[in-house]
């Protein structure tokens, strides 16, 4: 059973695809923002060789970048307007390697609060067509009023 989340900003979408354009890290990595609904994001990365260790899997650095870029957009879209996100803690399990066509981080909002909101982050890989679960992250993620 997914929650239903009343978002605080009518416009929370134009505000979140606003602040993905801003992020110099996703056209970097080839982030792709596939999905996003009040306290949910999906975020897709394809594979590229360079973004990988010494085994040809991605590198857990770019798993977790991918988590944590879900995490916070998931948290982002309920927040109010002028807010930011900040992740101010995560922890991630890598379960098995990285290996495929594309990683998939699929994001949830499982506690919102006035300034904290808590995510958790279901990431796999496609290869072949095929889905297989590689990752789970836990993220905190701070609502950062304007100054």
């Amino acid at each position: 059973m997914t929650a239903t989340f009343e978002p605080r900003d009518p416009d929370w979408k134009a505000r979140c695809l606003a602040s993905f354009e801003r992020q110099p890290i996703c056209r970097t990595l080839g982030i792709e923002l596939t999905a996003v609904e009040p306290g949910f994001c999906e975020m897709r990365m394809p594979f590229r060789e360079e973004l990988t260790q010494q085994h040809g899997y991605f590198h857990a650095g770019m798993v977790s970048t991918l988590a944590d870029n879900a995490g916070g957009y998931a948290a982002a879209t309920l927040m109010p307007a002028g807010s930011d996100v900040l992740a101010v803690e995560f922890k991630i399990n890598l379960m098995s390697p990285a290996k495929g066509d594309v990683m998939i981080a699929r994001a949830r909002v499982v506690k919102p609060g006035r300034t904290l909101v808590i995510t958790q982050v279901e990431v796999s890989m496609l290869e072949g067509g095929v889905e297989k679960d590689c990752a789970l992250m836990q993220q905190t993620a701070y609502c950062q009023m304007p100054r």
